[in-house]
């Protein structure tokens, strides 16, 4: 499987509290809720497409936390293309702290992840896809195990909050695959790694 990273950041590379006010208040975040006046039909049609693409998902353990109570369990969320892929295929949280998960179709990946991982992404199939999951996606980024990232970008300076990119990380090129306006100024822009960048001498 194409392991593929879905993440929703603002112009300032925000991803922390995306859906509302009270998602994550973490390191006292007070901005929460900053894309969902943006976020249209035609944002949601473009989104659900790219979610019945997936043929499993890998969560970190907040999102898939969030994920579970909303996707899974509100009645209209689950209903929705997003929620009927979310419910009717494999998840896989990774955790040191989840004993049973509640969502119906969870695996909890807690020994080796690069293990873990590398074995999901030989499996055949289509997309092993990364929605959110800040932590676990800057690690699959240090560790060289994205595929491809697709960003969606809103047009909307955040100015606090977890940033997808930290302020000292790993270098990497890009090549981009593909690039557009979605609606209301959100634009998508897909890549690919490309190794390391190149300097000026």
């Amino acid at each position: 499987m194409k392991l593929t990273t879905i993440t929703n950041i603002s112009v300032d590379g925000v991803m922390q509290g995306l859906g509302g006010p009270e998602e994550d208040r973490r390191d006292g975040f007070r901005r929460g809720g900053w894309a969902l006046p943006l976020f249209d039909a035609r944002a949601e049609e473009l989104l659900g497409g790219i979610y019945q693409r997936a043929e499993a998902f890998l969560f970190g353990r907040r999102t898939y936390d969030i994920f579970a109570t909303s996707w899974g369990v509100v009645p209209e969320m689950a209903a929705s293309p997003i929620g009927r892929a979310l419910n009717e295929r494999p998840k896989y949280v990774v955790s040191r702290t989840l004993p049973e998960p509640s969502w119906a179709g969870t695996t909890v990946l807690s020994g080796d992840l690069a293990a873990a991982v590398a074995e999901l992404r030989a499996r055949p199939g289509g997309e092993l896809q990364v929605h959110g999951s800040g932590t676990l996606l800057r690690w699959l980024l240090e560790h060289q195990l994205v595929d491809e990232m697709v960003l969606l970008t809103y047009p909307v300076v955040v100015g606090q909050g977890t940033r997808l990119f930290p302020a000292d990380g790993p270098d990497a090129a890009l090549e981009l695959v593909e690039a557009g306006p979605v609606s209301n100024g959100i634009t998508l822009h897909v890549y690919r790694p490309a190794g390391r960048p190149r300097y000026a001498a």
